[in-house]
């Protein structure tokens, strides 16, 4: 049997979507708040700065990879208007949950599925932008699943992966003492869940750096990728064009 990473383990790839979707069932909740507190807030302004990328606007069809708690999909709709198309999908149905009920708090419906990013209920040839905020590097197969992102897209169609990624040499032994020491310690008090935010710590050591991520997207059928460093590199948008 084919072996991946969980965090920092091996693991029988047939495992680690179990794992994975344990981890997300357990901080669902509180998802949210422990992404304001962690990242001081800053994500609002990472995931702004994706949407402005997007270059979305009315009637735009849009895909949301990964969507959870619904603030991309939400801010992308906005821009899409009543012609445009959002569609919030995540693996996880407890995330997935949240974010519709989040959505409709916010009197926005959506089409909302539980869906495999490395097999796309779509057709080819569909989306004009897909999103993917966070979640890529819990994905068992990054290359299925960046393939299948390019074959929903339309030709000239824009994927943009946020994700967090390699921090410049001066930050790391401070970055990575703040992930190992505090990161668990704000998920015990905070979700009650010190072992999921560990995995968050090892899950993005193990996520490729930035030109491997781009090197991947270019394997993926993308004929250009590029890719922009926020907060040091702590977290970097790629953005990658289907040819």
């Amino acid at each position: 049997m084919s072996s991946t990473h969980f965090g920092f383990e091996t693991v029988d790839e047939a495992d680690k979507a179990r794992r994975v979707r344990g981890v997300f069932d357990s901080v669902a909740s509180r998802y949210d708040v422990m992404n304001d507190l962690m990242s001081g807030g800053l994500h609002r302004a990472w995931k702004a700065y994706t949407v402005l990328v997007s270059g979305v606007r009315e009637g735009s069809r849009v895909l949301d990879i990964a969507g959870g708690t619904g603030d991309l999909a939400l801010a992308f709709a906005r821009k899409a208007g009543v012609s445009g198309q959002v569609v919030h999908t995540d693996i996880n149905e407890a995330m997935l949950r949240e974010g519709r009920n989040r959505l409709l708090d916010a009197g926005v419906v959506l089409p909302t599925m539980v869906c495999d990013a490395e097999k796309l209920p779509f057709p080819d040839n569909h989306f004009d932008v897909v999103s993917v905020a966070f979640g890529l590097r819990n994905m068992t197969h990054k290359d299925r699943a960046l393939a299948e992102m390019n074959r929903v897209l339309k030709p000239r169609g824009k994927l943009l992966v946020l994700e967090f990624s390699r921090v410049a040499r001066p930050l790391q032994r401070a970055y990575d003492w703040y992930s190992f020491n505090v990161l668990p310690r704000l998920g015990q008090a905070v979700a009650g869940d010190a072992a999921s935010y560990r995995y968050l710590a090892e899950s993005i050591r193990m996520h490729p750096d930035q030109e491997t991520l781009k090197s991947l997207m270019k394997e993926g059928g993308f004929g250009h990728v590029d890719y922009h460093n926020m907060t040091g590199g702590v977290v970097a948008l790629h953005v990658g064009i289907k040819c």
